[in-house]
């Protein structure tokens, strides 16, 4: 035992990774608590790298810098890899909408930062570690300390006030948007409402019968032709009998067409082929292969790394094989079939043909998911090293005297989203499965939160219990509540968002899985967790940067 207390108290290699895992370890147990229904989660990591620190705790100052910062560039990273895919296409139509809202709550909060330094004269870091907490944001918080450091690198003590100051109002972040959330339920929840809107893609599947003369005996391509938007024919019914529409399918007076299309494109269409049916084809449960004897639907993985990056139309798929492409799944979000789109491993196709022919293109495409599961180091490693020279570059703004850098923060997750949008053009395989980086995710967020904990232990408590302490915890109240109470009545009222998309618009903004895990439940469909990830990597993006900006700025 003596042995075992000499090793931990020398300062070692083996001393700073047994403290650190001991500090997470007893913080994700005691994660698991749950008052009034909410749990601290992860978070839990933090308070208890504070309770260590504060009972004299201490790893070699070095080694804590390293695990921090590695922790932080590994949570970055693998976030934006993740996101990646699916982020351009979530910019769309509502997303763009939401996304504005989400930007003007970032800087409805910058804002408040600076009115806060003039009224009160609280220093511009402390604000900016005040905010962090106040938006359950660690990364921003890591981006404002790199700032910082740029500036003066010997200002440690200001950087640990800034921890300290993002400590202080966490857990007012955590239950204020709750709060607020529950303010907004009672506001425009209408009874009733938030099940018939949780639609899980963008997507809409609509049936129509011909009625527009103008396209009678003509071609389905000369029908696209006619309109501007973009839209995938699934199946098309001559007398009864459904077909694998092509280009060159003629259309009748009468035709049936299932047709597929962003959902705020349906009106125009209906204007186009002329009468809209009534049959919901985007209900729950729809067994697609029990609707024609002869075809099926179904959904085939792309894992064959030849095709990583190609175009879809390409492949010459619905010509050679006389099948259908009607969506394209990629990070959770429905795409629309287009001969543009570039496709990328782990892309889920879904496919109606005939079963020979769909089996044949599932050879084609691969559709071999055990695959899926070998990891891709690769891109983990040439993505952070690219991440990491992005970060250190710097950029010279006219009256500023320092360069602004993204730093370990902003350069992984802009090279992250980059790797995850682009990199299968380039051939570059970024696919890993959602448990392998929500683990490596997870991985970084609490090696990064248990070193935060301990550096921020020492003086926690005596900051909390003084004069300046609660005046800190006042304007993390603040600069929780304000923003989301303001930005999302203005949603609700004249962006006539509903209740569900506002709720998971203001969690993704203010970066609180905690408060969207509240949200879940108070709707029946999924609505607000979309949200959440339409507007997220936005939200985090603009956080990371803008923490920057403001130090260096003011």
């Amino acid at each position: 035992m003596k042995e075992l207390f000499r090793i931990l108290q020398a300062s070692t290699v083996i001393e700073a990774i047994v403290v650190i895992a001991l500090i997470a370890a007893v913080g994700l147990y005691l994660g698991r608590i749950k008052i009034g229904g909410i749990s601290l989660g992860i978070t839990f990591v933090f308070f208890t790298g504070i309770i260590a620190g504060h009972l004299g705790m201490v790893v070699n100052e070095n080694m804590l810098i390293f695990a921090q910062s590695f922790g932080l560039i590994l949570f970055v990273y693998t976030l934006g890899l993740q996101v990646g895919p699916g982020f351009f296409s979530s910019l769309r139509q509502r997303g763009i909408k939401l996304n504005l809202l989400a930007i003007a709550v970032v800087f409805l909060g910058l804002c408040l930062v600076l009115i806060f330094h003039r009224a009160f004269g609280v220093s511009i870091p402390d604000l900016m570690g005040l905010l962090s907490g106040a938006v359950t944001n660690t990364p921003m918080l890591g981006a404002a300390q790199q700032a910082l450091s740029q500036i003066d690198p010997s200002d440690t003590p200001g950087m640990t006030r800034m921890a300290l100051a993002c400590a202080v109002t966490y857990p007012l972040g955590v239950v204020g948007v709750i709060l607020a959330i529950m303010v907004m339920r009672k506001l425009f929840l209408k009874e009733g409402a938030g099940s018939r809107e949780h639609k899980t893609s963008q997507t809409q599947v609509t049936e129509f019968q011909l009625t527009n003369p103008e396209l009678f005996d003509k071609s389905i391509r000369h029908a696209m032709l006619q309109s501007k938007i973009h839209f995938v024919i699934s199946r098309l019914w001559k007398d009864g009998k459904a077909l694998i529409p092509t280009s060159d399918t003629l259309l009748r007076q009468g035709d049936h067409l299932l047709v597929i299309s962003e959902a705020a494109d349906v009106e125009k269409i209906k204007h186009l082929f002329g009468e809209q049916e009534n049959t919901d084809w985007n209900k729950e449960g729809l067994d697609w292969n029990a609707i024609d004897s002869h075809l099926i639907s179904r959904r085939i993985v792309v894992t064959r790394s030849k095709i990583n990056g190609v175009k879809l139309g390409s492949l010459r798929l619905r010509n050679l094989y006389g099948i259908n492409i009607t969506r394209v799944n990629r990070a959770g979000i429905d795409l629309l079939a287009s001969p543009g789109l570039h496709l990328q491993i782990g892309d889920r196709l879904t496919i109606v043909g005939e079963a020979p022919a769909v089996n044949n293109v599932g050879k084609i495409l691969g559709d071999e998911v055990k695959r899926l599961t070998a990891p891709n180091l690769f891109a983990i490693f040439l993505g952070i090293s690219l991440g990491l020279l992005l970060g250190c570059l710097p950029v010279y703004i006219p009256g500023i005297s320092a360069p602004i850098r993204l730093g370990i923060a902003g350069g992984p997750i802009v090279v992250g989203i980059l790797m995850g949008a682009f990199g299968p053009r380039f051939h570059v395989t970024t696919y890993t499965t959602q448990s392998a980086n929500l683990m490596m995710r997870q991985f970084g967020i609490v090696i990064y939160l248990a070193g935060l904990g301990l550096t921020s232990g020492p003086h926690f408590f005596e900051t909390v219990f003084q004069a300046e302490g609660l005046l800190w915890i006042g304007l993390g109240f603040l600069l929780t509540m304000l923003p989301v109470l303001v930005v999302g009545y203005i949603a609700s009222t004249a962006g006539k968002v509903d209740y569900a998309g506002n709720a998971g618009m203001l969690c993704g903004s203010m970066a609180n899985p905690m408060a969207l895990g509240y949200a879940n439940t108070t709707v029946d469909g999924d609505e607000p967790s979309v949200a959440y990830a339409t507007v997220y990597p936005v939200s985090m993006f603009l956080r990371v940067i803008t923490a920057q900006l403001i130090v260096m700025l003011f």
